[in-house]
């Protein structure tokens, strides 16, 4: 028997819904499963799929913290920063009281420097020994000159760490005092023995607030008929130990009686 199509691509619409039959399809995947580079390429792109979305994730959650840390910054730094600034001015003033501290004690501390030194020459004067003249050879350096100077200069060591600029600071408020009481002086005198002028400068040298004693001359010149030593000394005051130093309260009463 002939038979005969009336309709045009029933046919072809007839095939095509058979070739979509589920025994199809599972034939076509088993043998897509039985190509295993087809298969390695998939796996591939699924795993990187899934790393793609740990990293957008990550990355989302790790940008959401900082931000949270960078609000927070920003309210501290906006919080504190008056403290700050009064914690600097605090350390300016600081700085500025020790070197005033520095210049009032060098300033006291020398106070009795001469007083100091005319004992001690009195106390070292031998027998037929004695002085015409005591002068001050060396201008006493000014503790506040020595201050200004070294601020002057420390303006160019800001590039140094802080504890550096402390320990500076804390080395040029100690010198200013051992500057301030390093005195030269020159003492012209006569003696009738030549031995007592040794005595003379041993005992000198010997004292705790005197130090480099030296002979810069000595001739023999006529006083008064005799024939006598005529010497001069050079010498510098020092600072003795702090123990040879002895402090006592000053009370002063108020009342009339």
């Amino acid at each position: 028997m002939i038979q005969i199509n009336l309709l045009p691509g029933a046919g072809r619409r007839s095939k095509a819904a058979g070739g979509m039959r589920a025994s199809d399809m599972l034939a076509s995947a088993s043998e897509w499963g039985g190509d295993k580079y087809l298969m390695s390429a998939i796996g591939a792109v699924v795993a990187s799929l899934g790393l793609l979305s740990f990293l957008y994730l990550h990355q989302n959650r790790v940008a959401g913290d900082l931000e949270e840390r960078r609000i927070k910054a920003v309210d501290d730094s906006s919080r504190y920063s008056a403290v700050l600034a009064a914690k600097v001015k605090a350390e300016s003033t600081r700085d500025s009281l020790f070197a005033q501290l520095a210049i009032i004690k060098s300033i006291d501390d020398t106070r009795y420097i001469w007083s100091h030194v005319m004992q001690e020459i009195s106390a070292a004067m031998p027998p037929y020994t004695w002085l015409t003249a005591i002068a001050q050879t060396s201008i006493p350096p000014s503790a506040a000159a020595a201050d200004t100077t070294q601020k002057s200069s420390s303006g160019d060591d800001k590039s140094k760490s802080k504890a550096a600029r402390e320990k500076e600071k804390r080395l040029r408020a100690d010198s200013l005092l051992a500057q301030a009481q390093s005195v030269k002086f020159k003492l012209t005198g006569n003696t009738v023995d030549i031995q007592a002028l040794t005595r003379f400068i041993r005992a000198l040298e010997a004292s705790p607030f005197v130090q480099n004693v030296q002979l810069t001359r000595s001739d023999l010149v006529v006083n008064e008929g005799k024939e006598v030593t005529e010497f001069t000394l050079e010498a510098e005051t020092q600072k003795p130990p702090p123990y040879m130093i002895k402090t006592i309260p000053l009370v002063v009463s108020a009342g009339g009686t």
